[in-house]
């Protein structure tokens, strides 16, 4: 058991807040406009990007205030684990809740912060900001990418 990394050996409620905030693979796919289907639940990811994410880095410019400055902005933790669907099938945090393994590409397995964007898993270069689509236009921004 010594031998096992963290994310192994702990239940997401029992990780440090560096262990959680280290499972974020910097994707950007989880700041993107959603849409969710009242009757089946199922999530459709948008190409629209939250108004703080960072295009090129995916990554919040405003990730301490984030909550503050979005109101509808969500803040993960351990206890809501049971609602992670709507996370990309490729969300460390979804994965791990649901005892699965994290992607080959993920930075904790490869030491390299940018090996998610190497990989062709960020949203880098690929979405458009809130202010340029209106909210009614958003069902034309969905999109059908690995998410």
């Amino acid at each position: 058991m010594a031998d096992q990394v963290f994310w192994q050996r702990k239940s997401l409620a029992q990780m440090t807040s560096q262990e959680w905030e280290s499972l974020c693979d910097g994707c950007g796919k989880c700041c993107l406009h959603k849409l969710e289907n009242e009757d089946t639940d199922e999530v459709f990811y948008t190409d629209v990007a939250c108004q703080l994410l960072d295009h090129d880095n995916c990554r919040c410019q405003d990730y301490p205030n984030r909550r503050a400055r979005v109101a509808d902005c969500l803040v993960l933790t351990p206890e809501d684990a049971e609602y992670f669907h709507w996370l990309p099938v490729t969300c460390a945090y979804r994965l791990i809740a649901a005892g699965e393994a994290l992607p080959d590409w993920h930075p904790l397995l490869t030491g390299d912060p940018n090996s998610t964007h190497k990989a062709g898993m960020s949203v880098a270069g690929k979405v458009l900001a809130e202010e340029s689509v209106a909210t009614d236009d958003l069902e034309e921004h969905i999109i059908h990418w690995v998410i």
